[in-house]
């Protein structure tokens, strides 16, 4: 993973409050120098939440809003325009406040699984349940995402972006979970060698390491390993590391070099001190009986999730306490 990201690296997974992207990009800048991110503030409102941003990467396939839902529609409107204004006010702030930047770069959007579950097509429904729009859409992302990850290289040439997948519906969509409008019927289950193939397409077309980011119980490691991502991200306190249909996929890809941005760091109080987040993921690796050496460069501090929720005050708190932690293993990893 040293190739990636330094070793003893944290960072956030992407939303903060508040609605300033000049301080919130300094803020990320100075408390996680080894591995920023752009971030996002959903409290910007509609084009700014994760789906309505990433719609706006989709290319050829307009989106508006109707009814608080994002749905396709035949032309771009006020809506759309909206959301790609907001991304390119952000990338304005980033291209100033990261001139000189040199080193990984991360920048966030919602996964193609996710983006099918929660964007509606023009007659009604998810674009879920129809496998042909489904299949455009995450062709449509996948070339938008390309565009933005080698705009964001252009504008911050010391650069290596890496682009994190949100992808917390994803265990819904293998499971048949994502209800339908009425909410009384599921959609069907999506076949686990289908949803590689979508995630290994769009690892394939953006041309950067890829991050897949669940926030969900049951992430399906394995398929995200498959698919090329070279680092899963995910919540600490939703693995069950009694369970060996969890520990074995999460041991195994951790034995492959895979990476993990481990959330553990709460995003709301009681604060937790860095030598507690240290020494959980220092439990956590003993238990798979790895080399401790490899734990500074495999493993990337983050907060559980997203921290718009949060006050301004516990965000800078929790990014941190990631910092300190992370750097707490690269001195000793395995006290």
């Amino acid at each position: 993973m040293t190739s990636t990201w330094p070793a003893g690296a944290a960072t956030g997974v992407g939303s903060l409050p508040g609605t300033d992207i000049t301080e919130a990009v300094k803020t990320v800048f100075g408390e996680l120098p080894d591995l920023p991110h752009l971030p996002e503030l959903p409290a910007r409102g509609p084009g700014a939440d994760m789906v309505g941003r990433t719609a706006g990467f989709l290319v050829g396939m307009p989106v508006e809003l109707y009814a608080a839902r994002w749905r396709l529609t035949p032309r771009p409107g006020v809506d759309l325009r909206r959301a790609r204004d907001l991304a390119e006010r952000d990338l304005d702030t980033l291209t100033k406040q990261a001139d000189g930047y040199t080193g990984p770069l991360k920048v966030q959007a919602a996964g193609p699984w996710t983006l099918a579950a929660t964007v509606d097509l023009p007659v009604g429904g998810r674009v879920l349940r129809d496998h042909g729009a489904t299949r455009d859409l995450a062709e449509s992302l996948a070339e938008g995402l390309a565009g933005h990850v080698a705009e964001v290289a252009a504008r911050v040439s010391g650069a290596t972006v890496v682009l994190q997948l949100d992808e917390p519906s994803l265990p819904a969509v293998l499971q048949g979970g994502i209800p339908t409008e009425s909410g009384l019927h599921r959609y069907r289950s999506v076949e686990a060698a289908v949803a590689e193939q979508v995630l290994r397409g769009m690892v394939q077309r953006v041309g950067v390491p890829v991050v897949v980011h669940c926030c969900a119980p049951g992430v399906p490691i394995s398929l995200v390993r498959a698919a090329g991502a070279v680092a899963v991200s995910l919540d600490l306190d939703l693995l069950d590391l009694e369970d060996p249909a969890v520990v074995d996929p999460l041991g195994e890809a951790l034995d492959a070099g895979t990476g993990l941005l481990a959330g553990v760091v709460p995003t709301s109080p009681p604060v937790v001190s860095a030598e507690w987040a240290a020494d959980r993921l220092r439990t956590m690796w003993r238990r798979f009986g790895f080399p401790p050496e490899r734990l500074p460069e495999q493993v990337v501090v983050t907060p559980a999730c997203g921290l718009a929720g949060a006050t301004p005050e516990y965000a800078r708190t929790a990014m941190t306490t990631c910092r300190e932690a992370a750097r707490r293993l690269a001195d000793d990893p395995e006290s």
